[in-house]
C-alpha cells in the first residue's frame, strides 16, 4: 500500500513551488471525523489537534485557531503570540461553560510568526514543530505528553512509547487550565530552510528519519505536505493528520523585491533617457531642416528649398520656400548642373543672397551679350560707309584721269595741227 502511494519525482513536479508553503489535512483511516484545524495565514502558521470526541474535540480547535488569527501579531513577537495564545484558551473554556462545546473539551496548539529570518513559536500539548536545516531535521518543540516525561524520565525509549497504551495522554492542553502558559521558543533561521508542523497523526505513524527523507526529496512544499500525510495513513492513519510545510525565504525575498524595484527604475531611466534622446534628436533635426536650406531648378528657374535634397524611406525632409526670377539657362554651366543635385547653404539667408549672386550673374551677362550685339552692329555700318567713299573717291580720281588724257589728246592734237 506504501509503494502505491508513493511519491515519484517527474520532470513536470520538480518546477518551481507556486508559493513558500503547503498544507494538508486528513481525517485518517479510523476515525470518523476530523478533529485538527490549521492556519496557513503568512506568516502565521498554526496547527490545532482537538479532543473530546464528537462536537467537542473539532468545536475547541476551531474556536482555537479563529482566536489565534484574530489576536496573532503581524510580526515575529514571542510575548504577543503568547497572549494570542492564552486568550485562545480562555476562549475555550467559556465556549465549554456556555453550551458551545462540551465540558472537557480541549486542543492542543502550536502556532509559529515566520518572517525574514526569524521565527517565533508557541507551543501547547504534542503536536510538533520541526525545522530542517542544511538537510538536517531537528524537532524543535518539546511535547506536553505523558511518553515525553517518561522517556525524559528514561523510563522508556521512543520506540517503546510510539506502540505504548497511553501513548495519546497529554500533560498540558488548551481548555483546562485558566493558568495555562505556552512555551516559547523564538529561532534565527536562514533561506534554504523548511519548517514543519504537524499533529501527532504523523509524528506517531512515522519516524523523524522517514519525515526528513521526504522533506529533502520533494521539493515543492505543497506536495511534500501532501506526500507526508499520504505515508502517515500509509503506515496505518491511527489518528487525524494534519501537516503544514513552510520554505525559509529569509531575506530573499525581500532582496528580489528591491532588485526588482531597481530593475524597473533602472527601465524607467532608460526608457526616460531614450525618450529624451528621441525627442531631442527629433526637435534638433527639426531646427535643423528648418534652418538649412538648398537651390535647385524648378520649371527652368532657380527655386529655394528649406532643408535638405533628397529622400530617404520614400520620405522628403524638405519644402519649397519660394521661386526667384532667375533662370537656369542664365547661369554658368557649371552651376546650373549643380542645380540639379542640389546646392546646399546653412541658411536660407545664405541661399538668398547666392540668388543675389546669381542675379548679379545674369545680369552682366546680359548687359554684355548687349554690348557685344551693339558692337557688331556699329562696326558694319562704318564698313559700308567708308566703302561708299572709296568708291566716290575712285570715280573722282578716275574721272580727273579721264580728263586729263582728253586734255592730253587735244593738246597732242593742237601740236599736231600747228605742225
Amino acid at each position: 500500500m506504501a509503494e502505491k502511494r508513493s511519491y515519484r519525482s517527474t520532470p513536470r513536479t520538480r518546477r518551481g513551488a507556486l508559493t513558500p508553503f503547503g498544507s494538508r489535512t486528513d481525517i485518517g483511516c479510523l476515525r470518523d471525523h476530523n478533529e485538527d484545524s490549521l492556519i496557513v495565514t503568512p506568516p502565521l502558521f498554526a496547527v490545532a489537534d482537538g479532543m473530546g470526541g464528537h462536537a467537542a474535540g473539532e468545536v475547541a480547535s476551531e474556536i482555537a485557531v479563529h482566536v489565534l488569527a484574530e489576536h496573532a501579531p503581524e510580526h515575529p513577537d514571542g510575548e504577543a503570540l503568547a497572549r494570542a495564545v492564552e486568550e485562545a484558551n480562555h476562549e475555550v473554556m467559556r465556549a465549554a461553560r456556555d453550551g458551545r462545546g462540551r465540558e472537557g473539551m480541549g486542543t492542543t496548539m502550536t502556532a509559529a510568526v515566520l518572517e525574514g529570518e526569524r521565527l517565533v513559536i508557541a507551543q501547547v500539548g504534542d503536536s510538533r514543530a520541526y525545522l530542517m536545516h542544511q538537510g538536517k531535521l531537528q524537532q524543535l518543540t518539546r511535547d506536553h505528553s505523558l511518553m515525553a516525561d517518561l522517556i525524559e524520565a528514561g523510563q522508556l525509549t521512543p520506540e517503546e512509547a510510539r506502540c505504548h497504551p497511553q501513548r495519546s495522554v497529554i500533560t498540558r492542553a488548551l481548555g483546562s487550565d485558566p493558568c495555562m502558559h505556552p512555551d516559547m521558543y523564538e529561532i534565527n533561521v536562514e533561506t534554504g530552510d523548511r519548517l514543519l508542523i504537524c499533529s501527532d497523526g504523523l509524528s506517531g505513524m512515522l519516524c523523524d528519519q522517514d519525515i526528513e527523507h521526504t522533506m529533502r526529496r520533494v521539493q515543492d512544499p505543497q506536495r511534500c505536505a501532501a506526500q507526508l500525510v499520504n505515508e502517515a495513513i500509509a503506515a496505518g492513519g491511527h489518528d487525524n493528520v494534519t501537516v503544514i510545510v513552510a520554505d525559509v525565504s529569509g531575506f530573499a525575498e525581500a532582496r528580489r523585491r528591491k532588485l526588482a524595484r531597481k530593475t524597473k527604475l533602472f527601465i524607467a531611466t532608460i526608457l526616460v533617457l531614450f525618450a529624451a534622446i528621441v525627442g531631442g534628436t527629433a526637435w534638433g533635426a527639426n531646427a535643423y531642416l528648418n534652418t538649412t536650406a538648398y537651390l535647385a531648378a524648378q520649371d527652368g528657374k532657380v527655386a529655394i528649398y528649406r532643408g535638405v535634397p533628397g529622400t530617404l524611406l520614400g520620405l522628403s525632409f524638405s519644402h519649397l520656400e519660394r521661386v526667384t526670377d532667375v533662370s537656369v539657362n542664365d547661369l554658368q554651366p557649371g552651376t546650373a548642373n549643380r542645380l540639379a543635385a542640389g546646392i546646399q547653404v546653412d541658411t536660407v539667408d545664405a541661399a538668398e543672397a547666392l540668388v543675389r549672386e546669381y542675379e548679379a550673374e545674369a545680369a552682366q551677362k546680359g548687359s554684355s551679350e548687349g554690348a557685344g550685339e551693339g558692337g557688331k552692329a556699329t562696326g558694319g555700318q562704318d564698313g559700308a560707309d567708308n566703302g561708299g567713299t572709296s568708291d566716290n573717291g575712285g570715280g573722282s580720281d578716275n574721272a580727273a584721269s579721264g580728263s586729263s588724257s582728253a586734255n592730253g589728246s587735244n593738246g597732242s592734237a593742237s601740236q599736231g595741227g600747228a605742225a
